[in-house]
């Protein structure tokens, strides 16, 4: 029993990639601050990050649930939790059911808009999984989806969903799309030999690169617009520019000729990226 109680929330932890919530989870918090100029309430902030972590948690299980049979074809995912057996189709349903109903509770203490806008990223979490099987653009979506974060942190606590969250909300979702395109490198092989769609599949590893550093410098563009547009400080535009930095960093990191780095690039450069842009935004508001 003990070991139980150990076991399997170490394995939802893993099944989720908790740890990977760093990519957005600031970015939820910079359009809830930016929206109000300020700090938030804590009980804001509290429901927030309920919401969030309700979300990514229910997005990532579905993912899994709906992409098991292809992940056992894939050596390098058929060690996950369902391929590999150590968790049973069941248990993924459940851990969704238990994450809807997080992020649900969260969303009702929050804004009046968000309690009728909640379907539309459940709905977008179910479609993504089936995109990879029928298009390329399945990258695009998934930034798309990212891309709420801070657009529904800033109707949550305003209730309302100006042009700036719409272009913070916009950054976010090129640059997540820029990053996938990069991760779906990792699969090339795999991908084109069970007819499964990415653009490193369809266009090639060059066209990948270029897809990503487009997405990237639009990143920069759109967090500037969105400077622009709420007026903010000299530590907001610090901020742009060490994002700007970074994935300049990142790219640097890899080539259509060498992706050994592909890792550092992508898992630990992009949560820098997050925090620091988080820490500059927080850093603005305050001062």
């Amino acid at each position: 029993m003990t070991s139980a109680v150990v076991r399997y929330p170490r394995l939802f932890l893993s099944l989720v990639k908790f740890e990977h919530t760093i990519f957005a989870l600031p970015f939820a918090y910079i359009g809830a601050f930016l929206a109000v100029d300020g700090v938030p309430g804590g009980g804001d902030l509290l429901w927030i990050t309920v919401a969030m972590v309700g979300a990514r948690s229910l997005a990532m299980a579905l993912n899994r649930l709906i992409d098991a049979g292809v992940d056992a074809r894939n050596p390098r995912t058929a060690g996950r939790e369902l391929p590999s057996g150590a968790l049973r189709p069941w248990h993924v349903v459940l851990f969704s059911l238990a994450s809807l109903v997080v992020f649900l509770v969260a969303v009702y203490q929050l804004a009046p808009i968000v309690r009728w806008l909640w379907p539309i990223p459940v709905v977008a979490f179910v479609i993504y999984p089936y995109l990879k099987r029928t298009t390329w653009l399945s990258h695009f979506w998934l930034g798309a989806v990212d891309g709420l974060a801070p657009v529904g942190a800033w109707a949550a606590i305003t209730n309302d969903l100006p042009l700036e969250a719409w272009l913070l909300g916009a950054a976010v979702a090129v640059w997540v799309t820029g990053f996938d395109v990069l991760y779906a490198l990792f699969d090339l092989e795999h991908d084109r030999e069970h007819g499964l769609h990415s653009i490193p599949a369809r266009f090639g590893v060059g066209a990948a690169f270029t897809v990503a550093r487009v997405c990237h410098v639009a990143t920069v563009v759109f967090l500037a617009l969105a400077g622009l547009a709420l007026e903010a400080g000299v530590l907001y535009w610090l901020g742009v520019a060490v994002v700007a930095g970074l994935l300049v960093y990142e790219h640097s990191l890899v080539s259509p000729r060498d992706t050994r780095r592909l890792d550092a690039a992508f898992f630990t450069m992009n949560g820098v990226i997050s925090v620091s842009f988080f820490a500059f935004v927080l850093a603005d508001v305050l001062a």
